[in-house]
């Protein structure tokens, strides 16, 4: 069982900046595409990034394009998601998702959970003055 833990959400005032990890213990990430969905209440949860292991090619929803950085450092395991110039909308819990069977994110389906064998129990981002 592969299990992902996500850290680093909290509350921050409109403009603020946080950044988000996601940790694998005990598991290589090298070989696989690594993806951060977020979920607001009453919303579906939606694809917000994703990082490729082969060559470190990233995709971004296009409401965070500009504002939102993914990177990994597969040396310590982990993901990161830095969130810069944050707005209310941006308020939902943060999940990443390891894709076993693609070390690639398709432009097609990276954004599709079912791309995804495996989650974290997500971490909070609330963003309000």
């Amino acid at each position: 069982q592969v299990q992902l833990v996500e850290s680093g959400g909290d509350s921050v005032q409109p403009g603020g900046s946080l950044k988000l990890s996601c940790a694998v213990p005990g598991f290589t990430l090298d070989y696989y595409a690594i993806g951060w969905f977020r979920q607001a209440p009453g919303k579906e949860r939606e694809g917000v990034s994703c990082i490729s292991s082969s060559d470190g090619s990233t995709a971004y929803a296009d409401s965070v394009k500009g504002r939102f950085t993914i990177s990994r450092d597969n040396a310590k395991g982990t993901v990161y998601l830095q969130l810069n110039s944050l707005k209310p909308e941006d308020t939902a819990a943060y999940y990443c998702a390891a894709n076993l069977m693609r070390s690639i994110c398709n432009p097609l389906n990276w954004r599709t959970t079912h791309e995804y064998s495996y989650w974290g129990q997500g971490t909070q981002v609330t963003v309000s003055s």
